[in-house]
């Protein structure tokens, strides 16, 4: 096996929805930065994930998410014709639209972001240890026929499931209930509009009693027709049961159960009249998953706070989604009331006690509902940013990142272009 030393200003773990944006941030600032990405492309669930309609970057009165990850989201438009939605004509019970994106498309800007900006890339590889070391970490990771050890001053855990944490002993919280996960796929073959609603339900429900189809094949099952599942042609339709991506073991297994669930509906609809050469236009190569731990951090967010709109007075970015927790059953949804924009305190991308060590994404420091909110991909662009800055300035000053002043950090995301909440929320409204 081959050992690799490599020495950086700032590691991020995780080359994800929020890592890609936390790197880059890192780097502009000036900050030697590397990643280390299990998958062969950036973007995480965007991408690799299938999930390639990130949100909200838009309250119903105007933008609340910038910075980076709007700069790559844009460069994605123009390279492709996916529409943008139409702001015009707002649903009266969700603030903004999804903004549909070609993810092969954001794969190919946002690795070229990173070269541009100098960062070391290392896909394939995955964390294996982490210790402290003098003014900051010496971290391992492997890959095939490779252990790399990197010496950073700075480490950011964009993991996913707070691996870096894990590995350190510092607090996690798991709740005993996971919300189920999704395998991305899109059918196509078929025209929904030509077929008769009543005839494709009786066929579903028949398929469901014999047991061709499984509880969680088509989650909205108890509230929507089937039809529904077609015209969206599968899109986020499925939930897989037990979903979790904490290790190899379980991410395949959920990888498995959602293949299996895929298999079973293409076969199924293909018995539908009008839907004899449907077939499977994508299929994406990891399912991907809601929940699996979250730090405790210095500050944690809970429903409260999220729900009234609480501005801390060390927020570094907004965030706003409704409370969204999908079930056995489907799922529970409660919406934000109008013109409330919640917001992300530094304090909750710490990890409890530590030193240098940061987290974005998904391992946000919260309690279940607001997680269930906080989880989505523009907020995860937003504080991957927030914690890239951070990091930056803290080699830079050369102090450990929880030291910085708030108020350097939210002057470094204003000059990359992000919005920063402001005590009186101006910025919101």
């Amino acid at each position: 096996m081959e050992i690799l030393q490599d020495d950086v200003d700032v590691l991020v773990v995780g080359g994800g929805t929020a890592g890609v944006i936390a790197a880059l941030q890192a780097a502009r600032a000036g900050a030697k930065t590397a990643i280390v990405e299990m998958a062969g492309q950036l973007g995480g669930t965007i991408t690799t994930g299938g999930v390639s309609a990130p949100a909200y970057f838009f309250s119903p009165d105007r933008q609340i998410i910038a910075g980076i990850g709007w700069e790559l989201v844009l460069q994605t438009k123009a390279l492709d014709n996916t529409p943008w939605p139409d702001f015009s004509r707002r649903n009266p019970l969700r603030p903004s639209y999804h903004i549909p994106i070609n993810p092969a498309v954001y794969a190919l800007v946002a690795e070229e972001a990173a070269l541009e900006a100098g960062i070391d890339v290392h896909y394939h590889e995955i964390l294996n240890d982490i210790e402290r070391y003098p003014g900051g970490w010496s971290v391992q990771s492997v890959g095939k026929g490779i252990l790399r050890k990197t010496l950073a001053r700075e480490v950011i855990d964009c993991t996913g499931d707070a691996d870096a944490v894990g590995i350190l002993d510092l607090p996690r919280e798991r709740g005993e209930l996971r919300q189920p996960g999704t395998l991305e796929f899109r059918l196509c073959g078929y025209n929904a509009d030509d077929l008769d609603v009543e005839v494709v339900q009786e066929h579903f429900e028949a398929a469901m009693q014999d047991g061709d189809l499984q509880p969680g094949d088509f989650w909205r099952a108890e509230d929507r027709l089937f039809i529904e599942f077609l015209r969206a042609r599968g899109v986020n339709q499925q939930h897989i049961f037990g979903a979790d991506s904490t290790t190899a073991v379980t991410q395949s297994s959920a990888n498995v159960k959602g293949r299996r669930a895929v298999l079973r509906l293409l076969r199924f609809v293909r018995t539908l009249p009008g839907c004899e050469q449907a077939t499977l236009d994508k299929l994406y190569p990891i399912a991907a998953v809601r929940e699996t731990y979250r730090i405790v951090g210095e500050t944690k967010i809970t429903y409260d706070d999220y729900i009234s709109g609480r501005i801390f007075d060390d927020a570094v970015c907004y965030t706003l989604y409704f409370i969204d927790v999908h079930t056995e059953h489907g799922v529970e949804q409660e919406f934000i009331p109008a013109r409330r924009v919640p917001t992300i305190p530094l304090g909750s991308l710490i990890p409890k006690g530590s030193k240098r060590l940061l987290v974005a994404g998904r391992s946000i420091s919260s309690d279940r509902l607001a997680h269930s909110a906080l989880r989505v991909e523009a907020s995860c662009m937003a504080m991957g940013q927030a914690v890239g800055a951070a990091a930056a300035l803290g080699v830079k000053m050369g102090v450990p990142s929880r030291d910085v002043p708030i108020e350097a950090i939210r002057a470094l995301l204003k000059e990359h272009d992000a919005i920063v909440p402001t005590m009186d929320g101006s910025e919101a409204v």
